[in-house]
């Protein structure tokens, strides 16, 4: 799929009162999804596109989700909002968009030096990150779910190598959500952006460096083709969750099947989209070198170990914030990421490091 293909975005329409309540006639219901991607988008704006037709399927057409891009109804930025006040019935989008909101809701998405794709989710339903998820949510009138993962992502894309954390001081780069905060810490001008966005700002020379997602969605965004230099490990989002909206209201008035439909809609896709990320990262980055002299570059010991302080310091102000919730939430993050991290170091850790040594990769 080509950039030009999806970039593309629709005028901010005076239609958008016409989606204002949900359309139900004969136990029927309409639903209008707006999302934080292009059409389309390799990655994302897949996933929101499947999501919107499994309740479809699910619900034996009972519940009809009609899907609108970023800036069809309302602009990516505004989807949340847009759900808040029932404007649209629900969005696909990430968490760390919302930290306007509450820092709280940050570390639902993604977490520097935080917890993997499967530990996201081991924490969300035997950590009590449901629970927490549910109460930040509600304060704004939304009912929250997990619907899918990136996996690990990168550090980025750079026009210049990276020799020590001294490089990074200045930069002008594009993160979101906690990475950013993370990456300030070490004097980096960050901006959040959407992903064509970034493709002009590295072009124009606006930015100096950014990340965005993964080799896959990356690649289809054509950041390869302005700067070479692709920086791993993603340590700012170890993985990045997606996330399903529902507006609160509209939610609690569904009979109790068709909650089950939504929630099994998003619980069901979570691993469907995480492995496809995986499989088709992974087949993206050869074609990325092979093809088109992309040289992915390891961030050096003394950087990884900078951000790592930095990122500490970003979670102990969670950990000691105003909000009495917003605490709870970094507690019991923390307190999930210790217990998983320290097993993983002999399971999975020590499983895929094996494998490494003894194949050669």
């Amino acid at each position: 799929m080509k950039r030009r293909d999806f970039i593309k975005t629709g005028a901010v329409g005076a239609a958008a009162t016409t989606f204002a309540a949900p359309a139900i006639a004969q136990d029927k219901r309409q639903w209008t999804m707006v999302t934080a991607w292009p059409k389309n988008l390799p990655g994302p704006g897949v996933a929101a596109q499947t999501l919107a037709d499994r309740i479809t399927t699910l619900s034996g057409g009972r519940l009809e989700v009609k899907l609108y891009a970023a800036g069809e109804i309302v602009p990516g930025p505004g989807v949340f909002d847009a759900v808040s006040e029932g404007t649209a019935d629900l969005y696909h989008a990430v968490p760390a968009y919302w930290g306007s909101k509450s820092k709280g809701i940050l570390l639902f998405g993604s977490q520097p030096f935080g917890l993997r794709a499967d530990e996201q989710v081991g924490w969300m339903i035997h950590g009590g990150g449901q629970e927490l998820y549910d109460e930040m949510y509600g304060r704004f009138g939304v009912k929250p779910f997990l619907c899918g993962n990136s996996g690990p992502q990168w550090f980025g894309w750079f026009r210049e190598e990276i020799k020590s954390a001294d490089d990074l001081k200045g930069m002008k780069y594009r993160s979101t959500g906690l990475a950013s905060e993370m990456c300030s810490e070490l004097g980096m001008a960050v901006q959040a952006m959407s992903g064509s966005k970034m493709f002009q700002a590295l072009q124009s020379g606006a930015l100096d460096a950014g990340e965005f997602i993964g080799p896959w969605t990356d690649a289809a965004l054509g950041f390869h083709q302005i700067a070479k230099n692709y920086y791993w490990p993603g340590v700012g989002e170890p993985s990045s969750a997606e996330e399903c909206g529902v507006n609160l209201a509209a939610y609690e008035e569904l009979p109790e099947d068709l909650k089950q439909v939504v929630k099994t809609a998003c619980d069901a896709l979570y691993n469907d989209v995480w492995t496809e990320y995986e499989t088709k990262h992974a087949r993206a980055l050869t074609k990325l070198v092979e093809e088109e002299g992309v040289m992915p570059r390891k961030l050096p010991d003394d950087v990884v170990n900078e951000l790592g302080k930095a990122a500490e310091t970003v979670i102990g102000t969670l950990r000691e914030d105003d909000d009495e919730l917003v605490r709870r939430i970094a507690e019991s993050f923390v307190a999930y990421r210790d217990s998983i991290g320290r097993y993983m170091v002999y399971a999975d850790n020590g499983q895929m490091n094996a494998r490494a040594r003894v194949l050669g990769y």
